[in-house]
């Protein structure tokens, strides 16, 4: 009976100790949509998706995000989203999702407002109608933000408009980067620097470098992440010529970083 006792005091214990690492929710990154400038046939061009115990936050809502974005959960669900920038490839569909989020008001499948964060000088310009159903407000380089237990902060990118960067980080201490729309600069790859999982914009190729001010080659990619020493590369944000694959290609034959490259079916924990 002794022994028995021990034995079950044992298990208890051990099940105690176990308990925070089964509870232990990782976030989970989910591609929604991956195109530059505007969507491919049947796709759609910047969106992601982040879940992290219960939380649902979309990152960015580009041209055909909101038809796609339901593939992976309701609407409805929605606890807030994040526009890095207003350039329409990375905001189109968020007009949508105002009326969205008013039309399930008014079927009452939803009571709460939308949080809706944009990096812009000026949201009061911008066309929104329903304040009290689509609450969007501003966020600058030094805003911080806590949803859930995720943490956000933002980097001020160099682009033709204000655009920022998105650093996420849980409580575990595991995070994450999107760069947003950028060309390269020294305070990105600070800002970057040894989170888990890196997803930047890699819109030319090696023979591109420099063509356009405030976007990135693989070249560029590939210097970021070896001296930002991340994990994991994942490239978004396509041109609509030349092989995704060779994009990869070129940022691998300069990094030895593991890379991937964002599509419809990828969704990663991190």
């Amino acid at each position: 009976m002794v022994l028995a006792g021990s034995i079950a005091r044992f298990f208890t214990y051990k099940k105690c100790m176990d308990w925070p690492v089964r509870r232990m929710e990782a976030m989970k990154l989910t591609t929604i949509g991956f195109w530059g400038a505007y969507p491919s046939k049947n796709e759609a061009t910047s969106c992601y998706l982040l879940e992290e115990k219960g939380k649902k936050i979309v990152i960015d809502c580009g041209s055909g995000a909101l038809a796609k974005l339901q593939n992976h959960i309701e609407l409805t669900d929605l606890d807030a989203v994040i526009i890095s920038h207003i350039h329409p490839d990375h905001i189109a569909d968020l007009y949508c999702l105002e009326y969205a989020m008013l039309i399930q008001q008014q079927l009452g499948n939803r009571q709460k407002p939308l949080d809706v964060f944009i990096y812009t000088e000026n949201v009061s310009h911008l066309p929104f109608s329903y304040p009290d159903i689509f609450q969007v407000k501003q966020i600058k380089e030094d805003s911080q933000l806590q949803i859930g237990t995720l943490s956000f902060s933002f980097h001020n990118n160099l682009h033709e408009i204000p655009c920022c960067a998105v650093k996420i980080t849980d409580q575990a201490g595991k995070s994450f980067v999107y760069s947003g729309d950028t060309g390269y600069t020294e305070s990105f790859v600070q800002f970057a620097r040894n989170v888990d999982t890196l997803l930047i914009e890699c819109s030319f190729f090696l023979e591109q470098k420099g063509l356009v001010k405030g976007h990135l080659s693989t070249v560029e990619v590939a210097e970021i992440a070896e001296r930002a020493d991340v994990k994991h590369v994942i490239l978004t944000h396509f041109p609509h010529y030349g092989s995704i694959e060779q994009l990869v290609k070129e940022v691998q034959a300069l990094s030895s970083k593991s890379v991937d490259y964002a599509k419809e079916t990828l969704s990663i924990t991190i």
